[in-house]
Order: C-alpha cells, then sequence, then structure tokens
C-alpha cells in the first residue's frame, strides 16, 4: 500500500494542524463535533469537596488540573510517547509545560539532575505518523498563579505549525483523559492511485502471493490461490464493499493479543441493543464495543502541493483500540473487498484463530485520532452515516 499518493494525505493533515482546512471538509460538512469542555466536568463531578473552589482546597485536593485539547501532525514526529533521543509529542508537550511546575517539583529534579518537565496523561498514545485532530491530555500542579491561556500559548510557541493547543481548561482532579474516556474516534484516509477508481497496489498483490492461506472459509481467503494460480489477481475493490465489510463488526468484539499485534479478534457482538456501561469498567482489557464502523468515497481538498484526490473515508468509534488494531483492520477489509468475500468474511477471519489470517498493517500516514468522548456516544456526531 506505499505506492500510493500518502504525502498528498500527509500535507491535508498539516494543514488541517494549521487550522487551514478541517476534517469536516473531505465530507463537505459546516462543523465538526467538539466536545464541550463543561459537560466533562460536570459529568466527573462526584462530590462537594472536588468541587470547591482550587483556592479553598487543601493538602492534596489543592492541585489544579487541566485538560489540553490537542491538535498534531504525525508526520512530523516519531509517535506521541517520550523517548530518548526521538522527537516527540509528549516530549515536546512536557518540556514546555516545565514552567508550570510547582517549586516542591521543581526542587526534587534538581536533587535528580532531572530536566525540569511537567507530566501529562493522555487518552491514547498514537504510533509514529499518525495525526490526532483532537487529542485530550491532562496536567497538574500545584501553583494557582497558573491560567490556562498561558499554558496554551507554551504550547503553541514549543512546535508552531506542528503541535497546535486548540483549547485548555481547567477540570476536575477527578478527570483523566483514559480512564474517564467512554469512546474514541479514528479516520482512516485512504487515497486512491491517480484519482481512479479503487485500485490495488503492488504491496497488496505481494501479500496476497506470500501468505498461503490454506484454512477453511465457507467464501474468502481460500479463493485468492485459485485466482492467483490461474493469473486472475484480485487488483480492485469497492468501496461499498468494504463499507459491508466494516459494519458487520459493531457491537461487542474480543481480542486476542500477542506482545502488540492483533493475533484474533473473536465476535461476540449483539445487534440493536442499547450499551450504556463504563467502558473501562466492563470486561477485561481484550474486549472492546465498536459503536459504528463505516466506509465511503469522499474529496481529499486541494492543498498547497497539487489538485483534489478521489479517496475512500473508514470512520471507527470504539470504546478502546489496540495497537495497530485499526489499520489492520483497514489493509484486511481492503484486502477481503478485492476478493469479493462475503459480508461476514471479517468475522470467520476473527474466528481463524491465526495472524496470519490478517493483512499486515496498513500505512500509519493516513490515520487520524478524530477525538475523544467523555459522554455517551451518539451517531448524529459522525460523518458517514
Amino acid at each position: 500500500m506505499s505506492a500510493r499518493p500518502w504525502q498528498k494525505v500527509n500535507d491535508f493533515y498539516a494543514e488541517m494542524v494549521q487550522g487551514r482546512v478541517s476534517l469536516s471538509d473531505l465530507f463537505r460538512k459546516e462543523t465538526c463535533a467538539v466536545h464541550d469542555d463543561t459537560e466533562i466536568i460536570e459529568d466527573i463531578h462526584e462530590n462537594d469537596i472536588d468541587s470547591a473552589p482550587a483556592k479553598d482546597r487543601t493538602g492534596r485536593w489543592a492541585r489544579v488540573t487541566f485538560k489540553v485539547l490537542l491538535s498534531y501532525h504525525g508526520g512530523s514526529f516519531q509517535g506521541w510517547q517520550k523517548q530518548p533521543g526521538l522527537n516527540t509529542v509528549q516530549g515536546i508537550v512536557e518540556r514546555s509545560l516545565g514552567k508550570f511546575v510547582d517549586e516542591k517539583k521543581t526542587q526534587l529534579l534538581n536533587e535528580k539532575n532531572l530536566p525540569i518537565e511537567g507530566c501529562v496523561v493522555v487518552a491514547g498514545r498514537t504510533d509514529k505518523g499518525v495525526t490526532a485532530f483532537q487529542q485530550v491530555c491532562s496536567f497538574y500542579t500545584w501553583r494557582k498563579d497558573v491560567k490556562p491561556q498561558d499554558i496554551k500559548s507554551t504550547i503553541n510557541d514549543a512546535a508552531p505549525g506542528k503541535i497546535n493547543a486548540i483549547s485548555v481548561t481547567e477540570v476536575s482532579r477527578e478527570f483523566h483523559p483514559n480512564f474517564s474516556a467512554k469512546w474514541r474516534r479514528y479516520l482512516y484516509v485512504f487515497p486512491f492511485n491517480d484519482g481512479k477508481e479503487a485500485e490495488l497496489s503492488s504491496q497488496v498483490e505481494k501479500d496476497l502471493n506470500e501468505h498461503d492461506y490454506t484454512f477453511t472459509l465457507d467464501n474468502g481467503l481460500h479463493d485468492y490461490k485459485d485466482q492467483i494460480e490461474a493469473g486472475n489477481k484480485p487488483t480492485r475493490f469497492e468501496v461499498s464493499k468494504v463499507n459491508q465489510l466494516l459494519s458487520q463488526l459493531e457491537g461487542l468484539i474480543r481480542f486476542i493479543v500477542s506482545g502488540y499485534d492483533v493475533i484474533q479478534i473473536r465476535s461476540c457482538y449483539y445487534r440493536d441493543i442499547e450499551c450504556h456501561f463504563s467502558p473501562n469498567k466492563f470486561g477485561p482489557p481484550t474486549e472492546c464495543f465498536v459503536f459504528h464502523a463505516r466506509a465511503t468515497e469522499a474529496i481529499l481538498p486541494c492543498t498547497q502541493a497539487g489538485s483534489e484526490t478521489k479517496i475512500m473515508c473508514i470512520e471507527l468509534v470504539a470504546n478502546r483500540f489496540l495497537r495497530k488494531m485499526v489499520r489492520v483492520l483497514v489493509a484486511t477489509a481492503v484486502r477481503e473487498a478485492a476478493a469479493g468475500a462475503e459480508e461476514d468474511a471479517l468475522l470467520k477471519l476473527m474466528d481463524a484463530t491465526c495472524r496470519r489470517a490478517t493483512a499486515p498493517p496498513s500505512p500509519p500516514d493516513g490515520l487520524c485520532l478524530v477525538d475523544v468522548g467523555y459522554t455517551d456516544f451518539d451517531k448524529k456526531i459522525c460523518f458517514i452515516s
């Protein structure tokens, strides 16, 4: 899949972070859902002590917590997580927040000969090359003179054009970007070659050649061998087919993992049910509830680098995602669509209990963490219906 115009996608994401375009432009919609910080504060306030003004708190309740809404360009960083010698989003943000660290922590860091940096907690770590539109992180300090606007300005000055602090607000001490979240939404932008119909790249064809799909499915990968041997390699796919395959994933699914890769995704889904639960208290961390999974064709707006490009957009919303999960699902759905598999092909692959049943992850260039929700998920916010 690397032989595609990914640079156009990167350029679009770069302009998005700079505020020149928006994800909603892909779908010709006027606005993109932005979550009101007030809702978060009200949702997590559980007692009168926590909702007391910071100046009236004492002891461990005296600290002030700030919620930061971040947008950053994935192609400019080596991922979110701070790592020695690498340019990461977390590293830059924490260095910029060092000026807001309280005196006690500053003294402690100095005694250990460590740099004066803040400590941020994030809703979800993104891999190298993955962009974020409304990533959520938090930072706390015992200083009472820190203002949200100061934090916002400092972060924006750290890497202009690459990281953008959309908003900074004071929230409850109980707020946790990860554990308080009820859902995450990702969008994957898949560019077509030269504006043509959806064609597979040589890398996908190579993948079909190199993998020996010997397990049995009613209608699916066992057809690949016959097509390849007959010289009829699948080279095209329909976006509508990808949409059908992905829509079958909606509901409760369970993941069996080895290391950091998805080995098996076993379906336990139930259709047409209302689901109101705290996802982080519901089942083991390998269980996931997919609220929304859809694909559609769209147009990548013209950037400074060139003209409009025809693309496929895949929108996925779930209470949690594993590392590389979205990219594996995208690549596997495209491969199955090209093979003309039945609508439940992904569900059958999930039961195959074999890592080779899924395709290698698609490139990170097309992936964007759109936003994180702290209230019940509402499908009205979705780009793709």
